[in-house]
């Protein structure tokens, strides 16, 4: 399964039955798709985009196209940022989880428009070259991951929780994590977090 334009609906083969992450995927962009009509039809479309200026991973970006977009569409069409993942599109899951001037948020609710001049972080830039943040090397040495899928956002959000929480209780992480493992590894994810703690301790 693959998309053949930004915006396209996902192609599949005749009579296959989309998953239910691949519809709510399709609906997101169908719902952007909906966005661009609606305002080319009130003469919208003929005004000057407004540039939106922002950094990614250390990196100067500039955007003219619709402010409306989704952070997180951005991040994975426009920047190449493909750890960014898609879950939910409401902001639930946590897979789309980014540093928004060093603070975690949800890519996939937040519009372009948003992040004018913003320093973006992403799964990506997390590492300071070839040396892991010490999260990264946790989640290693812990062996986290089951499919993974979640695991970019889990990262991001677990750095920005021990960045302003250097030695959180596990009553600390579960009242500040509220990302979702649908493998249900958050026995190891804790684990995890408090190995990564005493590293950056170690560290400081």
């Amino acid at each position: 399964m693959k998309f053949s334009a930004r915006f396209a609906v996902p192609s599949q083969k005749k009579g296959a039955r989309q998953s239910a992450p691949d519809q709510r995927r399709a609906a997101t962009r169908i719902g952007a798709i909906a966005s661009m009509v609606r305002r080319t039809q009130l003469g919208e479309s003929n005004k000057e985009a407004a540039m939106v200026s922002l950094t990614v991973n250390g990196e100067r970006k500039e955007f003219s196209g619709d402010e409306e977009m989704p952070l997180l569409w951005y991040l994975r069409d426009f920047a190449g940022a493909k750890g960014v993942k898609f879950g939910c599109g409401i902001a639930q899951c946590g897979a789309c989880t980014v540093h928004l001037n060093g603070e975690a948020v949800r890519s996939c609710v937040t519009p372009v428009s948003a992040v004018n001049g913003a320093e973006i972080t992403t799964i990506e830039g997390l590492a300071d070259g070839d040396d892991l943040h010490p999260v990264q090397q946790a989640w290693i040495e812990e062996d986290v991951s089951q499919c993974g899928y979640c695991q970019a956002g889990q990262i991001m959000a677990v750095s920005a929780l021990l960045k302003d929480n250097p030695n959180p209780s596990d009553d600390d992480i579960d009242r500040s994590l509220t990302n979702i493992c649908r493998c249900g590894t958050y026995y190891r994810l804790r684990k995890a977090i408090h190995t990564a703690a005493a590293k950056l301790r170690e560290n400081a």
